[in-house]
């Protein structure tokens, strides 16, 4: 692929610190993306995101798709130029979102059909033309199509990874352009058996990067931590690995004890529109009225702009007041934690110490978490 390479630079355990090269720059893991399924991070700007230490963003195709149009977005420049965002960016198929429209779909061999959630006018998403959609919006990143059943139902998981790797060959076949990384998706539910399978078949296809879809989406964290030690000695070592969707505290440092790379996820930001804060702590809901009179930021231990300037009785007046500045300023602070966090993460990794950290961390959020804060 061209400008793209992936080099581990050290390993702690099962955890891993590396450096994944693309045309928009160099990005290090293990990290947290944020989410920009508009082409917009919700509430904050290119400019903040940056200030924040965010490398990577997503964006969603099947929204973008119907609304404004690939055509659109490639005719105005490109992902990068129509969000204007200068570093990487991801752009994920749209299957987990076609197959949530479980009223508005059917499914055949060759594609699905659905119904657009905007004006109910008819679609359809096939392999190539996901690709061909992904390749118009022009991301550094770009994932294959996939299938995303119920997790715990086995036979529809048997049907749904025949699918799924089907797809994958026809989106490996499909891809023009060298200037875009296409990741492969592993599917299987919570079941060892099909999940390795999936991962010897999408690993066997040669795609230079390879993500774990279908967890997060209902079962146990028990079961997700299951699925991820069965997977990793199975992954390839020399190729990042990516973890949809997936974005607590928690779950973050458990996913990078077991090798994974990349993570993203909607609830930073969507926490923050309704007005509840992470912390290593637990969650801050700040519309609580204790919080009035509370003149300490979020996070006292927190860099972030947020917790330099603004107290708890501030953002809570914005709350109540009804405020924009509220979902800016809580957005600023959860996106921060996260990708804070990731950078800890490394350093820990890099110096041979992640066991005692996450050790350290979990067992003070695991504390504090019940009752949440506030």
């Amino acid at each position: 692929m061209s400008g793209f390479a992936f080099r581990v630079e050290a390993r702690d355990g099962r955890a891993r610190a590396g450096t994944l090269r693309t045309p928009h720059g160099d990005l290090h893991t293990p990290l947290f993306a944020p989410v920009g399924t508009q082409a917009t991070v919700k509430a904050v700007t290119p400019s903040q995101l940056e200030t924040l230490g965010a490398t990577l963003v997503l964006a969603n195709t099947y929204h973008l798709q119907l609304r404004p149009g690939s055509e659109v977005i490639q005719r105005l420049g490109g992902l990068h130029r129509f969000m204007a965002w200068p570093h990487p960016i991801l752009t994920d198929s749209g299957g987990y979102q076609v197959f949530s429209l479980a009223d508005r779909r059917s499914i055949d061999p060759d594609g699905v059909t659905f119904r657009s959630h905007l004006d109910g006018s008819p679609q359809r998403f096939t392999p190539e033309l996901v690709i061909a959609i992904q390749e118009r919006l022009g991301a550094d990143i770009i994932m294959a199509f996939d299938e995303c059943p119920d997790p715990h139902d086995r036979r529809a998981n048997e049907r749904a990874l025949a699918r799924t790797h089907a797809w994958a060959e026809r989106c490996h076949a499909a891809q023009t352009r060298s200037d875009q990384a296409l990741f492969g998706i592993l599917q299987g539910g919570v079941f060892p058996d099909l999940r390795l399978r999936s991962a010897e078949f999408i690993a066997g296809l040669g795609f230079p990067g390879i993500a774990i879809g279908g967890l997060s989406v209902g079962e146990t964290k028990e079961e997700m931590f299951g699925v991820l030690d069965v997977l990793e000695p199975a992954l390839p070592p020399d190729r990042p690995r990516y973890l949809m969707g997936v974005g607590s505290l928690e779950d973050f440092v458990q996913a990078v004890l077991r090798g994974i790379d990349l993570m993203d996820c909607v609830l930073p930001t969507r926490m923050a529109r309704n007005h509840a804060a992470l912390t290593p702590l637990g969650r801050l809901h700040l519309r609580n009225a204790a919080f009035a009179g509370d003149e300490r930021p979020i996070d006292p231990a927190c860099g972030c702009e947020t917790c330099r300037t603004f107290s708890r009785g501030y953002l809570r007046h914005l709350i109540v007041a009804g405020e924009i500045l509220a979902a800016t300023l809580i957005t600023i602070h959860n996106l921060w934690t996260l990708i804070d966090l990731a950078r800890r993460l490394r350093a820990a990794i890099l110096e041979g110490r992640v066991a005692a950290f996450a050790e350290s961390f979990l067992a003070s959020y695991r504390k504090h978490r019940p009752p949440e804060v506030g």
